[in-house]
C-alpha cells in the first residue's frame, strides 16, 4: 500500500528519492517523508523531512531545508496503525532508549510496508529496556529493535530484527555509523534493488524501491527479492541472503532489464489519471489482445519460477476456482458466466481474504485462478498460497505486471497489458482483465472439445472489433455528464444488472463510491422485491444495466417496479431495447450489442458516470480518502 524509495550513491540522491515518492504517491498519499545522512555542517548525521501533505509539499521542504546526501530513505503512507499525523509519518528514527533519548542523535532511520502483527508484544519488550516511543506505528517498533540489536554491523542487525518479526514487512534501514550503507528485507510486501551504473571512475549507485516504476529513468536492471531475502546496498556493492542466511549469486537472483517508462504517468492532456485512464481504454484492449490470432493453450504459458505448459494443465482439470479482490473479483465474477455457459466448466469465485481463512474442499482437479492489477496483492498471494499447500497445484493469473510476485509463483499466467495504472479507481486494469478472463474461456472450451471453428471465429472477430466498439462509447461522455450533474446532488443510488451484468453493477456501485464518496449499492434485479425496494424514493437514483438479452423483459418489470415506488431510472439500454425516455425515466442509448462481450462495453459508461460526478462534487479523483493502489496489506 505505501511506497518505499531509498538509495546509497557517490552523488547527491536526495532527487531520486523525491522523483521515486511522486511516481508511487498513488500507493499511499496519507503522508510521506524522507531521511538522509548528510555529512556537511557543524553536526553531521540523520537528518529527516515530513510531511502529511502531498510529496509536492515534501519537496519544497527538502529545498527549503537544503537536504542534500548520498544516502538516503523515503516513503509515502496509507495509514494502518496510527492516523495520518506528523509523528506517524515515515521514516521513523530510533535515538537508543532512555528517557532523554530524543534529545540525542537519531540513530536509525526506517521505512516500512505492511504490517507487524506482533508489534504489542516487541513494543512491550523495547519499552522494558528503556525505548520510549513518539508514534503509534507498528514500523517504530523494526526501528527501535534494530538499534537494540546493532553491535557494529547493520546487516547482522536488521537479520536479527526481522527474525523476530511476525506478519508483512518490506524495510528499508541505514545507520548514522555506517552512512553509505542501507539495508533491506522482505517477506509479504514486494521489494526491487536497482542496480546503478559506475561512472568515470565513480562507484556505481545502488538503490531499493517497492516498485521498479519508482527508478524509472534513474535504472532499468532490477533484482527482484524473494520472500525473507536480507540486501545489504552499498556504494559500488551490494549483495543479498535468502530468509536461511546463505548467499544468493547472479544466477539465483538474477538482475533483469525492466522498462519501467517514466511517460507512462504523465498526464499528457487529461485533467486526472483516472480519465486519462478510461480513454486509454481502447488502446489497452488493443495492446492486451496484440498477436492473437488464434485460440491457442501457448496463450497461457507459464512464465514464472516453476512454468508449465498449458495445454497440459488445461487437459488436467475438470473445475476453475478463482480468487481476487475488489474490482479484481467483479471482474471473476463476470468469468464465471462465461466459463460456465461457453466452456461448461464449474466455477467458484471467491474473495481472497475470505478465502484462506475458511475451511474448504480442495480438489487437485481444480484451476486455481488469481486475478491482479499489480499481482502484489497481499490477501490474493496469500490465497493463492492457501490452495496451492492444500495441494491443488494447477495456478493461472491474469495479471497486468510481468514481473510480479503473483506471475513468478504462479504455473500459467496471461499478461494483460493495460499499462501503468495510477488512478486508484481501477478502469483499464479491469477492462483488459475482462478480454483475458475471455481469452482463458476459450481456451479452455477449445482443450474440453466445446468450442466449434465457427464460434471460435465470430469470438475472435469480435475480440478484435472491442477498441473500436469501446471508442464509440466513450463518445457517450456528453450525456454521461448530464446524468453527473444530477447524480452530484444525492447521497445514495442503487445499481441493479442481470445475469453477466450483474457484477458490471456491482463494478458501477464501487466505482461511484470510491471517488465520489456517495453510498451506492449493487443487486441482482430480480432481488429488488427480496429487500432493496424499501429504499427506493425519487431521491436515490436507480442505475440499470439493460443489454439486449434474454434476460431484458424480466429486466423490465424490475424497471417497472422502481417506477410504481417512485423511484428514478438511469438506463444504459442497447439498441432493439424499446426502453424510451419518459417522466422519471433517463436513457443513454449503447452504439451497439455485445452479446457475452457486452460487459466490456457497458463498463465505460459507469466509469465515465463516477469520474464526472466526483468532479461535479469536487472530491479528489485519483487519491480518494482512505484508500490506495496496490494492496499489500491485509
Amino acid at each position: 500500500m505505501c511506497g518505499i524509495v531509498g538509495a546509497v550513491g557517490a552523488q547527491d540522491v536526495v532527487a531520486v528519492l523525491v522523483q521515486g515518492l511522486q511516481r508511487l504517491e498513488y500507493r499511499g498519499y496519507d503522508s510521506c517523508g524522507v531521511a538522509v545522512y548528510r555529512s556537511e555542517g557543524p553536526q553531521p548525521g540523520l537528518y529527516r523531512a515530513r510531511s502529511t501533505a502531498r510529496v509536492a509539499d515534501l519537496q519544497a521542504q527538502v529545498a527549503a531545508e537544503g537536504l542534500r546526501a548520498g544516502t538516503g530513505i523515503a516513503h509515502t503512507r496509507w495509514a494502518t496503525h496510527g492516523a495520518p499525523a506528523v509523528h506517524n509519518a515515515h521514516p521513523h528514527f530510533s535515538h537508543g532508549p532512555g528517557a532523554d533519548a530524543a534529545n540525542r542523535p537519531a540513530r536509525v532511520a526506517l521505512v516500512h510496508n505492511g504490517i507487524i502483527e506482533n508489534h504489542d508484544e516487541l513494543r512491550a519488550e523495547l519499552q522494558a529496556r528503556g525505548y520510549v516511543f513518539a508514534s503509534q506505528t507498528d514500523t517504530e517498533v523494526i526501528a527501535h529493535l534494530v538499534d537494540a540489536l546493532y553491535d557494529g554491523d547493520l546487516f547482522e542487525a536488521v537479520r536479527g530484527a526481522v527474525a523476530r518479526l511476525h506478519g508483512a514487512y518490506a524495510i528499508a534501514v541505514f545507520h548514522k555509523d555506517e552512512p553509505q550503507r542501507v539495508v533491506g528485507a522482505r517477506a509479504g510486501s514486494p521489494l526491487v534493488l536497482g542496480v546503478g551504473a559506475a561512472e568515470a571512475g565513480v562507484p556505481a549507485p545502488h538503490f531499493l524501491a517497492s516498485d521498479a516504476m519508482a527508478l524509472a529513468g534513474v535504472t532499468d536492471q532490477i533484482v527482484y527479492l524473494a520472500e525473507g531475502d536480507v540486501v545489504d546496498v552499498q556504494l559500488g556493492r551490494y549483495w543479498i541472503v535468502d530468509r536461511e542466511g546463505r548467499p544468493m549469486d547472479a544466477g539465483q537472483r538474477p538482475v533483469k532489464t525492466v522498462q519501467a517508462h517514466s511517460g507512462a504517468v504523465e498526464l499528457g492532456p487529461y485533467r486526472h489519471y483516472m480519465q486519462k485512464e478510461i480513454f486509454e481504454q481502447p488502446r489497452a484492449l488493443a495492446d492486451t489482445l496484440e498477436g492473437v490470432e488464434s485460440v491457442v493453450p501457448e496463450l497461457f504459458d507459464g512464465q514464472g519460477e516453476q512454468p508449465m505448459a498449458a495445454w497440459r494443465v488445461f487437459q488436467a482439470i475438470d473445475r476453475v476456482l478463482i480468487l481476487a479482490c475488489g474490482t479484481s473479483y467483479y471482474s471473476g465474477c463476470v468469468a464465471k458466466y462465461w466459463l460456465e455457459e461457453i466452456a461448461r466448466i464449474p466455477t467458484q469465485v471467491e474473495i481472497a481474504s475470505e478465502y484462506r481463512y475458511r475451511a474448504s474442499v480442495p480438489d487437485p482437479r481444480t484451476l486455481v485462478v488469481t486475478i491482479s492489477q499489480s499481482g502484489e496483492t497481499a490477501d490474493t498471494l496469500a490465497a493463492l498460497r492457501h490452495a496451492q499447500s492444500l495441494g491443488m497445484r494447477h495456478t493461472l493469473t491474469v495479471c497486468n505486471v510481468a514481473t510480479s510476485a503473483m506471475v513468478r509463483e504462479c504455473a500459467l499466467a496471461y499478461i494483460t497489458r493495460a499499462g501503468a495504472e495510477i488512478g486508484v479507481a481501477s478502469t483499464k486494469a479491469f477492462t483488459t482483465q475482462l478480454a483475458g478472463l475471455f481469452l482463458l474461456t476459450l481456451a479452455l472450451a477449445q482443450a474440453k472439445g466445446r468450442l466449434s471453428a465457427e464460434d471460435e471465429a465470430r469470438h475472435l472477430k469480435a475480440m478484435r472489433h472491442l477498441p473500436v466498439a469501446v471508442q464509440s462509447v466513450l463518445a457517450l461522455e456528453p450525456q454521461i455528464i448530464h446524468w453527473a450533474e444530477q447524480f452530484a446532488q444525492k447521497e445514495h443510488a442503487l445499481f441493479l444488472g442481470r445475469g453477466l451484468h450483474y457484477p458490471i453493477a456491482l463494478e458501477g456501485a464501487l466505482k461511484l463510491k470510491e471517488i465520489s464518496y456517495i453510498h451506492a449499492e449493487a443487486y441482482p434485479a430480480g432481488e429488488l422485491k427480496h429487500g432493496p425496494l424499501a429504499l427506493v424514493t425519487q431521491a436515490m437514483p436507480v442505475v440499470t444495466v439493460a443489454p439486449n438479452d434474454a434476460l431484458l423483459e424480466k429486466l423490465k418489470s424490475n424497471m417497472q417496479e422502481v417506477r410504481a415506488r417512485g423511484g428514478v431510472l438511469y438506463v444504459l439500454a442497447d439498441a432493439g431495447t424499446h426502453i424510451g425516455s419518459a417522466d422519471g425515466v433517463h436513457v443513454i442509448r449503447m452504439p451497439e450489442h455485445y452479446g457475452v462481450l457486452s460487459p466490456i462495453l457497458h463498463v465505460v459508461p459507469l466509469q465515465l458516470l463516477a469520474y464526472h460526478t466526483a468532479l461535479a462534487r469536487g472530491t479528489d479523483v485519483d487519491k480518494p480518502r482512505n484508500l490506495a493502489k496496490s494492496v499489500t496489506v491485509e
